[in-house]
C-alpha cells in the first residue's frame, strides 16, 4: 500500500475531513466497510488515537456507525445526518455544491417562516405581537440601504420565530442566519425583490396581530419565496 501524507497540524480534523469527503462524494459508498483503524494510520502516516478522534466525530455526525462485530460501517448520509452536517458538505469535495445546498437553504427558509409566521399569529403573546408590529414600522424607516434591511429583516423574523413556540424552527432559524448554512452568505442584492417589499412586512406583522393565521402563513412564503432561486423554482427540484 502506498503510504500518503497529511500536514501534522490538527491530524484528525485533517483526517476527518478527508474521510467526511469520501462518504458525500460516494467514495466510501452506504454499508461498505470503514478501513480499520491501524490501516488507516499507517495510510496516512498518523497514530492511531488521530484515527480514533477522526472516526468519533464521524460517528457523531452520523456518517458511520459501528456494527454488533465491531466493524465501522458507512451510514447513508441522506438518511442519518442532521443540519449540523451542512457546513461540512458546503466545505467538502464531494457531494452537493454550495450553490444546491444554498438553493435548498432558501427554500427551507421559505417553508420554515412561512409555518413560523402562521404559528406565530395563533400562539404569541400579546406584547410579543407588539414588538413584531413595532420592529415592522422600524424595517420601515430603515432606508434603500439593502445592507441595513437586512439586518432589520432578521431581527423582525427572529421575533415571529421566538413567537412561534417552536424551538426547532428557532434552531434552523439560527442555523440559516449563523453560518452553519451557506445562506447566511447570501449578498443582500440577490434578496432584493424581499427587502425591498416594505409595505408586506408591515401587512404580514398586521395579520400576526390581528390573529389572523392563514393570511400570515400565505404571505410570508410568498414573500420568502422571491429570494428562492427561479432556477429551483422553474426545475420544481
Amino acid at each position: 500500500m502506498v503510504q500518503r501524507h497529511i500536514r501534522r497540524e490538527a491530524v484528525s480534523d485533517q483526517l476527518f475531513a478527508v474521510l467526511r469527503d469520501q462518504i458525500l462524494g460516494g467514495a466510501l459508498p452506504p454499508g461498505s466497510a470503514l478501513t480499520a483503524e491501524r490501516d488507516l494510520a499507517r495510510e496516512f502516516g498518523v497514530n492511531r488515537h488521530a484515527v480514533r478522534e477522526a472516526v468519533k466525530r464521524l460517528q457523531q455526525a452520523r456518517l458511520v456507525e459501528v456494527s454488533h462485530g465491531g466493524r465501522t460501517l458507512v451510514q447513508d448520509w441522506r438518511r442519518t445526518a442532521g443540519l449540523d452536517l451542512a457546513l461540512g458538505i458546503a466545505a467538502a469535495s464531494g457531494g452537493p455544491s454550495v450553490e444546491e445546498l444554498t438553493e435548498d437553504a432558501l427554500e427551507m427558509r421559505a417553508c420554515i417562516g412561512a409555518d413560523a409566521a402562521r404559528l406565530c399569529a395563533l400562539r404569541c403573546p400579546d406584547r410579543a405581537a407588539e414588538d413584531i408590529v413595532r420592529a415592522a414600522d422600524r424595517y420601515a424607516r430603515s432606508g434603500p440601504d439593502l445592507a441595513e434591511l437586512g439586518a432589520a429583516d432578521v431581527a423582525w423574523w427572529r421575533l415571529i420565530v421566538e413567537g412561534s413556540g417552536n424551538i426547532a424552527y428557532l434552531l434552523a432559524f439560527n442555523s440559516l442566519v449563523g453560518g452553519t448554512l451557506p445562506v447566511a452568505d447570501v449578498p443582500d442584492d440577490l434578496r432584493t425583490a424581499e427587502l425591498l417589499d416594505v409595505e408586506a412586512h408591515l401587512r404580514l406583522a398586521a395579520h400576526i396581530a390581528a390573529r389572523e393565521a392563514e393570511p400570515a402563513e400565505r404571505l410570508a412564503r410568498e414573500l420568502l419565496s422571491r429570494s428562492v432561486p427561479a432556477t429551483l423554482r422553474k426545475a420544481g427540484r
